[in-house]
Order: structure tokens, then sequence, then C-alpha cells
């Protein structure tokens, strides 16, 4: 099951991998800010964290609990993402995250530029996905 976040249900988080202060803060101060929680089993296996700026959105995170990486976790809160937000969607990624990449490339997400050492050093690649794709 997905399901929004929002800053009057924090306590689904309690007890969870997620960093329940720094969650609430982009809630509270980010007004873009929207957080689909994957729960599997009244258990949170991961979040997705964007921004829905406008005509566009922009993913800042997306985690899934180490215990259930590399299961489709990933894939299944993402084709969601894909499906239910009708606009362009942009991201960062750090060039050495491969894992990463290729799941954003399954899911039509473009190479667009290289932000060299945005990431301590190491390069980030900014990859888009239109809407239509």
């Amino acid at each position: 099951m997905i399901q929004e976040l929002k800053i009057d249900n924090l306590e689904k988080i309690d007890n969870s991998f997620l960093n329940k202060e720094y969650i609430k803060n982009e809630l509270n101060n980010n007004p873009y800010a929207k957080i689909l929680l994957l729960i599997e089993n009244n258990e949170i296996i991961g979040y997705l964290y964007y921004s829905d700026i406008y005509e566009r959105a922009e993913i800042n995170q997306i985690e899934i609990n180490d215990a259930y990486r590399n299961l489709g976790f990933g894939t299944k809160i993402m084709k969601f993402f894909t499906e239910t937000v009708d606009k362009n969607i942009t991201l960062e990624v750090n060039k050495e995250n491969i894992p990463a990449i290729k799941l954003y490339k399954k899911f039509h997400f473009e190479e667009k530029a290289i932000r060299k050492g945005y990431y301590n050093g190491i390069d980030g690649l900014l990859m888009e996905r239109k809407k239509d794709s």
C-alpha cells in the first residue's frame, strides 16, 4: 500500500527507519513537500519525498529500508509515483549510484546535465522524465 504522509499523521512513522524530525521539518517548512510511504504488513518499507512545484515535480529523496532493497520495492513506489504525477519529473542522482540510475532509466528518465562535484566531489546527474513518457 502506498499513501501520502501528512503533517497531522506523523505518528505513522514512529518506530520506523525514517528520521521523524527531518520529515516534520520538511513538511512544516517546504510548502511543496509531499511524502509517499510504501507500507507492507503495517511496516514502512520505503518512502519517496518530492516537491510538487507548479508545472513539475522534483524527487528529493527515495529510500527503501536496507532489509528490503533489491526486492522490487523501489520499482513499486516509482511505478505508483510516475502513474499518479501527471507532469514532468526531475531529480539529481550521484553518478556512482548505479542501482538508482538503472531504476530511473527503467521509468524513462533521461540524463540532461552533469553537476560537477555536486555530491562531495562526485558528479551528479540531472535527470528528467517528460510527462508523456
